[in-house]
């Protein structure tokens, strides 16, 4: 009843601020035009206020939204195969020339590019917060939160362009913070962190927050990810015309495990664990995470409201122009602890039973395999519809690219999926188990990383499942390791991240920040193995005809394994490492500000 009062009280407000806030943002670098804005005599007078205003900054997060699918953003990995190759990837992308042409909104992924629009206006938040009258506490914790939005937002940026200018006030027509230089992305990531460091100091801990709204604790989690990312790109872009001069990104690293163990000992969060065979594939597809221990943000819907999404209706039938790749699939080890290059559990590629069967539950728990579960709970007591095989002959949406269809956030309820914008599976946005990956990672970059650390990491997320520990002292050699010049143990650590964040989004980031474009460069993406095995010939047409012609409608390498790519990129992907791996900034930008310069490769 109090929030319904506070909302009717603030109803003009929240209109106003609507406006304000849906102005174009294709004006210029960090917008040149003034703007209408609330003074800040008539706003920012109570913690109400605050809040209303921090409440803008949500939807900034990632979450399932319409037909946009989170766990759909690996498209632009090695991870999936989406029909619409990733540009990136492929290397062809050109500079755009205004900041509208650098927004991409599309299902599978949300790139704000170089506007500017948000941070402003989490400049203008910051200059007047503290005007507002109320408790301490109350207040420090939307300024917390909209300090972790800025960071946030930076961060994105950093990842996208990297050296961008550091602006903390809020800009007019006349300011000359308009004009200046990039700023170093080693100096703007200390001022992500000192924005994050201020948010952990102010922000409620998870036990006493709102369970909707940014905590310590997932501000803690944020920052250990930025840390990470942050000293290993600057670890593995050294010497490289996007590194960081003079810094070789170690005190990053050790932040990054500082952080992480001390997000673990607030015990706030633990792992997951759900029913019997089901105990990862569970965590993902939930309708309500209250009280999920692992869950430490996540986005709820209702249908009432008209808050839904369309994932399980995109997802449950193994659709969506999409596939997982056969480098993912492989990378899941058997259950003797070793990886199929040399396990004598591996059965082979002639089914997709066979090839999940000895496997990383995981692995069974990601994507579609006979006999699981498309469509439960219809209406009228209507036959429950299980997955057969792969829709390699299906039409436009209706296909499958690879012959692995994801399973990994697939809520088979009749409910979800019923007709257009019915689903309300919640939406994860942080979960406990980064942080462990991330602890685990830097110990081993760092080159201490101890059995007792891995144990409190990479092993209980294998416990999860019941999968056999990891020992870095009797690790198994793999030929065919994708980082053969780097230790055994971060071989297995990265391994793992691959495999626990499967279909998640970070996929991307581990690339770029590790610098392993010999995994893209020259390579075509490729999926499960068609000729030879139980699905060659298994497709008909209502006339009994094959739906499938090789060379037509599918294609597949030398070896059998289907090949989606093959016509499009004979030689391969053409991503130039001294250049893919940052966005160009758009030429219009460059044109309105001499002192910004081009990213290296886009002059």
């Amino acid at each position: 009843m109090k929030i319904m009062k506070i909302m009717k009280r603030y109803i003009p407000v929240i209109l106003i601020i609507g406006s304000l806030f849906t102005w174009s943002c294709s004006e210029g670098f960090l917008e040149r035009y003034p703007l209408d804005e609330l003074a800040p005599q008539d706003f920012f007078n109570s913690p109400e206020e605050l809040q209303i205003y921090a409440n803008r900054f949500y939807v900034l997060l990632p979450a399932h939204q319409g037909y946009f699918n989170t766990f759909y953003v690996d498209a632009n990995s090695d991870n999936l195969v989406p029909a619409e190759f990733d540009m990136r990837l492929a290397g062809t992308r050109t500079v755009p020339s205004s900041v509208s042409a650098t927004t991409v909104n599309t299902r599978f992924s949300i790139v704000y590019g170089w506007n500017w629009a948000d941070i402003r206006q989490a400049n203008y938040f910051l200059e007047h917060c503290n005007k507002a009258t109320g408790t301490p506490e109350d207040l420090k914790q939307y300024i917390g939160e909209v300090r972790f939005f800025r960071a946030f937002l930076y961060f994105d940026k950093v990842k996208t362009f990297g050296d961008v200018p550091w602006i903390s006030k809020t800009t007019n027509t006349t300011s000359p913070e308009l004009y200046i230089p990039r700023t170093s992305r080693k100096v703007v990531t200390d001022s992500i962190i000192a924005d994050l460091d201020i948010a952990i100091s102010y922000l409620k801990p998870a036990a006493q927050a709102n369970a909707f709204r940014i905590n310590k604790e997932v501000a803690m989690l944020l920052k250990a990810r930025v840390c990470l990312y942050e000293g290993t790109w600057e670890k593995y872009h050294s010497g490289t015309p996007l590194g960081v001069s003079g810094s070789d990104g170690s005190q990053f690293i050790q932040k990054a495990a500082e952080v992480a163990d001390q997000l673990m000992q607030t015990n706030a969060h633990s792992i997951y664990k759900g029913p019997a065979g089901r105990e990862y594939w569970s965590l993902f597809n939930q309708l309500d995470y209250t009280g999920n221990p692992e869950v430490m943000l996540w986005k709820k819907y209702d249908i009432g409201l008209q808050i839904t999404h369309n994932v399980a209706r995109y997802m449950a039938g193994g659709i969506g122009q999409i596939g997982m790749s056969k480098g993912l699939i492989d990378s899941y080890l058997c259950t003797d602890g070793k990886p199929i290059s040399i396990s004598p559990l591996f059965l082979g590629y002639d089914s997709l039973l066979m090839e999940a069967t000895n496997r990383d539950p995981r692995l069974q728990q990601s994507v579609f395999l006979p006999g699981d579960d498309q469509r439960i709970n219809g209406p009228g007591g209507t036959l429950n519809v299980k997955f057969e095989k792969p829709t390699l002959d299906g039409m436009g949406e209706f296909r499958n690219t690879t012959g692995f269809a994801i399973y990994k956030g697939v809520n088979p309820d009749y409910s979800q999926s019923s007709n257009d914008n019915v689903g309300t599976q919640g939406s994860i946005i942080f979960r406990y188990a980064e942080a462990l990956l991330i602890y685990a990672e830097a110990k081993a970059e760092m080159g201490n990383i101890t059995q007792a650390d891995v144990d409190r990491t990479i092993n209980r997320l294998r416990d999860r499942v019941g999968m056999i520990h990891l020992d870095i002292n009797n690790i198994s050699t793999d030929p065919n390791w994708d980082y053969p010049t780097l230790s055994p143990v971060i071989n297995e650590i990265r391994r793992e991240r691959r495999v626990e964040l499967s279909c998640e989004g970070s996929r991307w980031d581990d690339l770029a920040r590790w610098r392993a474009h010999h995994l893209i460069v020259g390579k075509r993406l490729k999926g499960a193995k068609y000729t030879g095995t139980n699905l060659d010939g298994a497709y008909k047409d209502a006339q009994g005809n094959p739906s499938i012609v090789i060379g037509v409608n599918l294609y597949v390498d030398a070896n059998g394994f289907i090949d989606p790519y093959q016509n499009v990129f004979p030689n391969g992907f053409g991503f130039d490492p001294n250049r893919d791996y940052l966005s160009p900034i758009p030429s219009d930008e460059i044109t309105l500000n001499d002192k910004l310069v081009q990213n290296p490769g886009w002059e």
